[in-house]
């Protein structure tokens, strides 16, 4: 499931290979999805206690606590667990950005973007 979802969200990230598209909201709130792709930057943004991180913390958060409505996210914070990134409530992300969020992870998931 962990290389599903980092799969697709580098051929998400397809979608915005020129400049301009960089500034649409659908590729910054993508951004966060980063450090799941890429363990070492998680670690190092975590070490920093860095916004990223927090964002990352809350969407992961407000995954576990919407499992209900997306199940597929049960199974996916367990492989993230297992690599130690874990679900923390900083309470800084706002509530459109973490609903929008996880409905792109779940569009993931789901293999929207699977190739």
């Amino acid at each position: 499931m962990y290389r599903i979802f980092c799969e697709s969200y580098y051929n998400y990230l397809k979608n915005f290979e020129n400049k301009e598209a960089k500034d649409e909201y659908r590729y910054k709130i993508a951004g966060v999805f980063e450090l799941i792709a890429n363990p070492q930057r998680f670690y190092e943004e975590k070490s920093k206690n860095s916004d990223a991180y927090q964002n990352l913390c809350d969407l992961l958060h407000y995954m576990k606590e919407n499992i209900h409505r997306y199940p597929k996210f049960k199974a996916f914070l367990w492989t993230l667990e297992s690599r130690q990134i874990e679900p923390v409530y900083f309470g800084k992300t706002p509530q459109n950005v973490l609903v929008d969020q996880a409905k792109l992870a779940n569009m993931f998931l789901n293999l929207m973007y699977w190739e």
